[in-house]
Parts: structure tokens; C-alpha cells; sequence
């Protein structure tokens, strides 16, 4: 019996890592809109095969949902150390993980324990409803774009670092003033 739990939570951490490990598993605010897409994909495919692998190893109904309360937890923990670090506490947004997990508790349920059901019917619902209620989730927070310049991470790499809006310059370049001219001249000859 021992053994068995025991296996049961490796089987729970390695499937975590898994999750953590595609992509980034926070939505940090400086750039969390440029990495949604990239986020919805891979972590609704991590966690649908992390899950399963979970659960079909327990076979109980009910794991999904435990597992993604593990994420959350892991997250909130993230959260909390960069709120330490002085940064505010809507800087990492954590994602919501749980109802998608529980639609595939769901799946799995009612189609009396068919672990290939579970994989097709479980994926489809965790693919559709994860990057919506992130979407959401993302929606609540006030201003990203000031937070980006405001606070940006010490460990963002150079591609990444937010560049101040330059308002009013562009005006002044000559290839701008050449495109708006030629732009100007064209139309009197198109129509």
C-alpha cells in the first residue's frame, strides 16, 4: 500500500514538471498578451497528457482536478515570491488551470472509465476551455502595458525588454515623410 501511494505522488510530480516545463506556466504581465498563444498550446497539451498519465495510473476520477490544484498551488507559490522580491501583486496573473481539469475528470466519468474516450473527448474540452478562461483571467488585470515599463524582470532576455512608445518622432523621419508624400501623389493618378 505504501508503495503505492508512494507512486501515486511521483507519478503527480513528474507530471507536473511536464506541465512546467512547456513553456512558461505563469502569465507574468509584462508580456503576458505576447505569450497567450504559445501558453493556450502548449499547456493545454501538456496538461491533458500529464493528466492522463496521471490518471490512468490511479484510475480514479478525480485526479485531473487534484493535479491541477498541484499547478495552482505551484504557481500562487511563484506569485508569492515575486510579490517579496517588491514586485505588485498583480505582476504574475496565475493561471486557471482546475475547471479545465475538472471537465476532463468529467470525460473521463462519463465515458465509464474509456481512457481513449477520455483522451479525445478530455483534449477537446481542455483545449477549447483553457485558453478561454485565461483569456478572462487576463482581462482582470488594469493596465499590462504600464506594468511592462514600470517593472520589467531582471531576467527577461534582450528580445523581450519592453521599448518605450516613441510618440511624435516618427513624423520627423525622411522615409515616412517619403511614403506619406508618394502616398499623396498616387492618389490623384489611381483614380
Amino acid at each position: 500500500r505504501t508503495t503505492h501511494y508512494l507512486f501515486i505522488v511521483v507519478v503527480a510530480v513528474n507530471s507536473t514538471l511536464l506541465t512546467i516545463n512547456a513553456g512558461d506556466y505563469i502569465f507574468y504581465t509584462d508580456w503576458a498578451w505576447t505569450s497567450f498563444v504559445v501558453f493556450s498550446i502548449s499547456q493545454s497539451t501538456m496538461l491533458v497528457v500529464g493528466a492522463i498519465y496521471y490518471m490512468l495510473f490511479t484510475g480514479v476520477p478525480g485526479t485531473d482536478t487534484y493535479y491541477a490544484t498541484i499547478m495552482t498551488i505551484y504557481t500562487w507559490v511563484a506569485k508569492g515570491a515575486w510579490f517579496a522580491l517588491g514586485y505588485p501583486y498583480d505582476y504574475v496573473v496565475v493561471p486557471v488551470w482546475i475547471p479545465s481539469e475538472l471537465l476532463l475528470d468529467l470525460a473521463y466519468w462519463a465515458t465509464r472509465r474509456n481512457k481513449h474516450a477520455a483522451i479525445l473527448i478530455g483534449g477537446v474540452l481542455v483545449g477549447m476551455s483553457l485558453p478561454l478562461f485565461n483569456m478572462i483571467n487576463l482581462l482582470l488585470v488594469d493596465d499590462p502595458l504600464e506594468m511592462a515599463f514600470k517593472y520589467p524582470r531582471p531576467t527577461l532576455p534582450p528580445y523581450m525588454t519592453p521599448i518605450e512608445p516613441q510618440v511624435g518622432k516618427f513624423s520627423y523621419s525622411g522615409v515616412a515623410l517619403g511614403a506619406g508624400a508618394g502616398a499623396v501623389l498616387c492618389v490623384p493618378i489611381a483614380a
